[in-house]
């Protein structure tokens, strides 16, 4: 992340790493923030481990749950404690199937620290949603809970387009949030 910025952070450890995700936030547009991290989640995996991926693992139920677990273990550091549940995710013949392919992060590390929406949004929910649905062609949407912090992950199941959410319309969290705009109905991170 300090390379994509061209900026380190004073900070050491998890406090600096969401002191970077605020550098990647301030004067670039939420459009402009996604793209950036979808060039740092892009440089952890070769281009070749992504294309297998992609080409040889379709997104079943096993590739789902799988990732799911995966997701518990290898994400705890940056998102806290979580764990695996069942969830209900359409196949595709529009039918519901219940699996094990959800991830109920109880009370987001990164979201507790950062106290801000936009970097939630714009820095964690689209690009992570678009970096699994596009580079590793597993469908993943994402759901946070701004007021517990908590957040919902269902792998296997397709984003819908982020205006139709309700994180897109959420206003700052007001008093906590140090770029928060509280006269805003909407947080203005959110803004295209």
């Amino acid at each position: 992340m300090a390379k994509a910025v061209g900026k380190d952070s004073h900070r050491g450890g998890y406090d600096g790493f969401v002191e970077l995700s605020l550098h990647i936030m301030r004067g670039r547009s939420a459009a402009e923030q996604q793209a950036l991290v979808a060039v740092v989640l892009q440089s952890l995996v070769p281009n070749q481990v992504l294309w297998l991926i992609r080409h040889l693992f379709s997104p079943t139920q096993l590739v789902c749950e799988l990732n799911a677990w995966f997701a518990t273990v290898l994400f705890e550091w940056l998102v806290g404690p979580c764990h695996v549940t069942e969830v209900e995710v359409p196949n595709q013949d529009s039918e519901i199937k219940r699996q094990r392919s959800g991830v109920h992060i109880e009370k987001c590390r990164y979201l507790e620290h950062s106290r801000c929406v936009g970097l939630c949004v714009n820095l964690c929910k689209v690009p992570t949603q678009q970096f699994f649905t596009e580079k590793f062609g597993i469908p993943l949407t994402m759901t946070p809970n701004f007021e517990d912090f908590s957040c919902e992950m269902v792998f296997g199941h397709m984003p819908p387009p982020l205006e139709t959410e309700a994180a897109s319309q959420q206003a700052c969290l007001a008093n906590q949030c140090e770029m928060a705009q509280p006269t805003e109905q909407i947080c203005p991170k959110l803004q295209p």
